[in-house]
């Protein structure tokens, strides 16, 4: 059985297949898809409030032929004591998968140790994989020759230098970190001393064997230099609000402005995993410019997750 908690459950040799499959379901959007799903109900326990995430996934399950069971974690008896394992248990007994967005990146590998149906992240404090392959593959539909193979979609990623400017401490800089390093991507990123990749980001690669070849810098300028992608995400997260008027002293230098992002390849593309709260981490010129991609990106979710589910899906018993 496969989970999809990080980016690197995936194996190399399986992106071709996934991006490939992505891209097909883009393309014949508008026609039913293969009812991989079909009969199964896949619940979504969310801790934190959500637009894309919720409207993709339960618009992909029920794409899918599924039925998608939306569980606010204060719905159920989770979110008044009962154990991640006895809840694991429980819903493994009634559903065939589970989509999970929350705070603890550990409550979600507690499901999968306790599970036996699919569980699939859907944003942890720790790492937010179904954006991160959604990104990859809006970047590569740019980069890509047209009609090739999603061989070709990946490999078009290979080499590219992605800019990370912010908080690089926190779920979309780690989980670009370590997506950088299956997709063959190079990353420079940017921020206060104080807000630099963590020690869990590093133990993880180090888990996976993985090289710790991110650059990291307080320079902005200098994490731009030859990038082909820059890319940010608000400043205060959910479950950081008493932190906003720091936070957002301490990482002005860092938004991405038209100087900044100019100062990039001539044709690099900008990117927000969104919302995105303009004059602050990013000006608006950025957002309104022909080369952002922001809403390519929230698109592309529903395509990925579409292809994530049915990877991870296990096909009911005759």
């Amino acid at each position: 059985m496969k989970h999809f908690i990080k980016e690197t459950d995936f194996a190399a040799s399986e992106l071709p297949g996934l991006f490939a499959h992505a891209r097909s379901l883009k393309q014949g959007r508008g026609r039913p898809a293969a009812p991989v799903l079909a009969g199964q109900t896949w619940a979504m326990i969310f801790s934190k409030s959500s637009t894309r995430t919720r409207v993709s996934f339960e618009v992909g399950i029920h794409e899918l032929g599924g039925n998608a069971l939306f569980l606010n974690k204060n719905d159920i008896q989770i979110g008044r004591g009962e154990t991640i394992q006895d809840t694991a248990k429980v819903l493994s007994r009634f559903v065939h998968g589970l989509v999970v967005r929350t705070f603890d990146h550990q409550d979600v590998e507690a499901l999968t140790q306790h599970c036996s149906i699919p569980v699939i992240n859907a944003l942890t404090d720790f790492l937010h994989p179904c954006q991160i392959y959604a990104d990859a593959f809006t970047a590569a539909e740019r980069w890509s020759r047209p009609g090739g193979t999603g061989g070709d979609l990946v490999a078009s990623l290979r080499g590219r230098k992605i800019a990370y400017l912010g908080d690089t401490c926190f779920n979309m800089a780690n989980s670009w970190i370590l997506g950088a390093s299956l997709f063959g991507m190079k990353i420079a990123l940017a921020g206060p001393a104080g807000y630099a990749p963590g020690e869990e980001i590093r133990a993880q690669l180090k888990r996976e064997g993985r090289p710790l070849d991110f650059q990291f810098t307080t320079d902005p300028f200098a994490a731009v230099k030859d990038a082909d992608i820059v890319y940010t995400d608000v400043w205060t997260s959910m479950g950081q609000e008493s932190e906003s008027g720091q936070r957002t002293a301490e990482l002005a230098p860092y938004a991405v402005t038209a100087k900044l992002f100019a100062a990039a390849k001539p044709d690099a593309l900008f990117m927000h995993c969104l919302p995105a709260h303009a004059g602050e981490e990013v000006e608006q010129a950025v957002l309104d410019n022909p080369r952002s991609i922001i809403f390519d990106q929230a698109e592309n979710r529903l395509h990925m997750q579409k292809a994530i589910l049915a990877a991870v899906a296990r096909p009911l018993r005759a």
